[in-house]
């Protein structure tokens, strides 16, 4: 899966395992099937240092139309129920509101266990992906999510969020009392030092980059709710006000607007288009001059942690939590949501002032440095340890 949620939840569950923890992991499979016997398949990383410890079991599953590189998992009750029986969990942890996370809910409650719910999602975040020809319903089923999600806060023991600023804003609604743990950024991978002398020339060649111009970075999903639209125009207009060269790196269902709107722009030529990224995503971010991001829907921001961990100043909006992770001035710059030309005047002011985005940056690793991945691990095994003492009293 090609989502911050699936990647937080395969670094929780690889830390986990890697602490000695066994963990079982229930999860969209590559297929369609069955829901049971053969349907589905279970993966034993036994090669990887956690070992038989981490039991991963995929599970029938059929694309998403919404999302490139998602999959949905269907009446997925019948093969919950014979996994978590069979694994005896002391506990379990859900990072999915929908099918997958209501069937290991009411698994978990017959099995009279505690259960942890983790938000990645808000209502007004779905409720932004409607198309243009829905938005007059967006108000009514953003409140009836909210009622959902109340609802499912009682059925669990735990509700985790990203950030504080996320979890005040969902007990003021009514949705439990969560608690805020951060997602972590992995700092080793995403680091200021480059992996090898030539990284630099290496990817600029690779991706047809000018060899001197300095590069702005926007790295997400390339759909409706992230608004890159809004990042790419800022970008476009910055490029034309001081020579630089524009990276998009990611996929979704609005990649080929995106590279329309590029050409229809005037800065094709200086525009490239990656599509989605694994193994040369740290060295772009170290590439980068400023990173920019005009999402609105951030819980907590990954991306805009891997520029900071990575030594870039972050370009974004102030929306959501942003602003626990962009300090204004110190580490970044934050803008109006949806002011094209705040974010391109401050993209401009950071590239005419190299040194001072490097202040920045430097910053924004101490910054990010707060996130680290064994923290986020200490935090949750307190909080399991916590409702696990809980059950006993």
């Amino acid at each position: 899966m090609i989502s911050g949620a699936a990647l937080v939840a395969r670094r929780l569950a690889e830390g986990l395992a890697a602490r000695g923890h066994h963990v079982l992991v229930l999860a969209a499979g590559e297929r369609g099937g069955r829901l049971s016997g053969p349907g589905y398949t279970t993966v034993s990383p036994a090669s990887s240092p956690t070992g038989a410890r981490l039991k991963v079991v995929r599970l029938p599953s059929w694309p998403n139309p919404f999302r490139v590189g998602q999959r949905a998992v269907l009446f997925p009750g019948p093969a919950m129920q014979v996994e978590l029986r069979n694994f005896h969990p002391d506990l379990v942890h859900t990072h999915d509101p929908t099918s997958l996370g209501l069937a290991a809910i009411l698994t978990a409650h017959n099995l009279r266990r505690p259960i942890v719910l983790t938000l990645h999602q808000l209502p007004w975040f779905v409720a932004a992906s409607l198309p243009s020809g829905l938005s007059n319903l967006a108000r009514p089923f953003e409140s009836l999510l909210w009622d959902y999600y109340r609802w499912l806060a009682r059925q669990v023991q735990r509700v985790i969020t990203p950030s504080r600023t996320i979890a005040e804003l969902v007990a003021a609604r009514g949705a439990g009392r969560p608690v805020a743990i951060s997602n972590g950024v992995e700092l080793e991978r995403f680091t200021p030092t480059p992996a090898t002398p030539d990284e630099s020339e290496q990817l600029r060649q690779r991706y047809g980059l000018h060899p001197a111009l300095p590069v702005i970075l926007h790295v997400g999903r390339l759909d409706m709710d992230k608004r890159a639209d809004l990042a790419l125009q800022a970008a476009a207009l910055a490029v034309k006000a001081i020579p630089a060269q524009i990276v998009i790196a990611g996929d979704g269902t609005q990649r080929a607007a995106l590279e329309q709107r590029a050409a229809d722009w005037g800065v094709a030529p200086v525009t490239r288009f990656t599509g989605y990224l694994s193994n040369d995503l740290p060295g772009l971010y170290r590439l980068a001059s400023v990173f920019i991001t005009a999402s609105e829907v951030e819980i907590q921001s990954s991306v805009a942690l891997e520029a900071a961990a990575s030594g870039v100043p972050v370009v974004a909006v102030q929306a959501g939590s942003m602003a626990e992770y962009v300090i204004d001035g110190r580490t970044g710059y934050l803008a109006p949501p949806r002011d094209v030309r705040a974010l391109a005047e401050r993209l401009i002011y950071l590239l005419q002032q190299p040194e001072h985005a490097r202040k920045l940056g430097a910053a924004g690793r101490a910054l990010a440095e707060q996130h680290a991945p064994a923290l986020t691990l200490d935090a949750h095994e307190q909080l399991y340890r916590e409702l696990l003492e809980a059950r006993l009293v």
